[in-house]
């Protein structure tokens, strides 16, 4: 039975449910649930597991109606950036506040202010939507950190652009710390789905350097809002593969066919097409639909590693970034990988990278990211969309070996994404070694699954 995606599988299983005893189904439903819990690790990110957007409200005065608040969106996750066309936040005010003014950001509809005369709010809608400004505006709708168009960088790569920032005057609404209501119900895009936000908390208040940083102030109210990311809720199917090879096996591993999944292989484009001559064809839709070159895996990114070059006591890895998106740039893109041996790196030419070490005790993942102004732009599908680099190693000598797929990675991330690796019994062998067994994921399905025939 083939088996491409946990939805797949459970679809499978619940059919032939219909036909089963109460006992059968109890058994059924537990193997299930233990695939899920195994499956679904994807859902809590391993290798950056404290990573989150904070949305931080600091009130800094109160008006004779409401108060004025500077909204500040941090991002620490280590390698997920939010890109163009940018972030997205709204959420639910919890009485009948409206929005008198906004500096650095903007509401995307007004609403209904029919019943105020003369000085009119910003907005007056119980579920604001919030966008940043762009680039360029005047510099009296500025504020610090803003006007990215709502890119932000992530914490790994640029600290200082993974602030952004706006200035909020809040009426109708409570004017001191015991009458103010929270906002709830937040929602962030990013600039798609994927983040689920929590409630708004207060916490201590957050204290100010003044620019001379000869003095202390201190907001007069703060709340903090948490924003995780969940890959399931961003996409059905993964949004990138990676292939592999190596110099002691003509052998290429593929991306595993339909990858991403086919949902789009019938408005593919061939790389050879007249139609990537017409006029607008790599302009972007309002709704993000890619355009993808026809490939038997359909991902928009592919990422290959291919084990180059054995030297007596250092071992080279080239690693290429290609893009068969032709409506999508990525910029300030960025590569995660797992791998043992990053533990000692001794160059890398022509990508930036920095270690990544949640654990502190374990030093096996690092992050790869575009040199800026030079290869910090993946452009869109074509003779250049790629980014390549080389990546040399110091072999340990109790560890390093060729034999059972050591030399490939074991988790790869694209823009914070996990991308979808090729199944271990393809990978390529040293010569006179025979490919090793199956995956973890094919073992636990065939254990399913004979569980289930046994108690038939």
């Amino acid at each position: 039975m083939e088996v491409n995606t946990y939805s797949d599988l459970s679809h499978k299983i619940l059919f032939q449910m219909e036909c089963c005893s109460a006992r059968q189904k109890r058994v059924v439903l537990l193997a299930l649930l233990i695939f899920t819990a195994f499956y679904s690790t994807g859902a809590y990110d391993p290798l950056d597991p404290n990573g989150n957007i904070t949305i931080k409200w600091d009130v800094v005065s109160w008006t004779p109606d409401g108060y004025v608040a500077v909204v500040t969106m941090n991002n620490f996750q280590m390698y997920r950036h939010i890109n163009a066309p940018g972030w997205t936040l709204g959420w639910s005010w919890a009485k009948k506040e409206v929005i008198w003014s906004m500096v650095g950001a903007q509401t995307t509809e007004q609403g209904d202010c029919s019943k105020f005369k003369g000085n009119v709010p910003h907005c007056c809608k119980k579920t604001p939507i919030v966008v940043d400004l762009l680039p360029g505006v005047p510099y009296n709708q500025q504020f610090s950190n803003c006007c990215k168009g709502g890119v932000l960088a992530s914490w790994g790569q640029d600290p200082v652009g993974s602030v952004s920032a706006f200035q909020v005057s809040v009426g109708l609404a409570g004017t001191s710390n015991k009458t103010v209501k929270l906002p709830k119900n937040f929602t962030l895009l990013g600039p798609g789905p994927g983040y689920t936000c929590g409630p708004a908390k207060v916490v201590p208040s957050t204290v100010f350097l003044t620019p001379d940083r000869r003095r202390k102030t201190q907001a007069l109210m703060t709340w903090n809002v948490t924003c995780t990311y969940s890959q399931f809720l961003a996409s059905k199917n993964p949004t990138c593969c990676v292939s592999l090879s190596t110099f002691y096996n003509d052998t290429i591993t593929s991306c595993p066919t339909c990858a991403c999944g086919c949902q789009n292989k019938h408005n593919c484009i061939k790389s050879n097409s007249k139609l990537l001559h017409k006029d607008g064809i790599n302009t972007p839709k309002k709704d993000n639909t890619p355009l993808l070159q026809c490939t038997h895996h359909m991902c928009p990114v592919r990422v290959h590693w291919h084990v180059k070059i054995n030297y007596k006591d250092y071992w080279r890895v080239k690693v290429a970034v290609t893009n068969f998106n032709y409506r999508m740039n990525y910029t300030l893109w960025t590569l995660a990988v797992q791998h043992p041996n990053l533990n000692n790196v001794t160059q890398v030419f022509s990508f930036d990278y920095k270690p990544l070490v949640p654990y502190e005790s374990i030093n096996d993942t690092g992050m790869f990211y575009g040199m800026k102004f030079y290869n910090d732009l993946l452009m869109e599908a074509g003779p250049f969309g790629n980014v390549q680099s080389e990546v040399l190693m110091k072999k340990d000598k109790d560890t390093f070996t060729f034999k059972q797929g050591w030399a490939f990675p074991r988790k790869v991330y694209f823009n914070g994404d996990e991308c979808q690796m090729p199944p271990p019994e393809s990978y390529p062998y040293l010569p006179n070694s025979a490919p090793e067994g199956s995956s973890a994921v094919t073992k636990l399905i065939t254990s399913l699954l004979l569980i289930i025939w046994l108690l038939w």
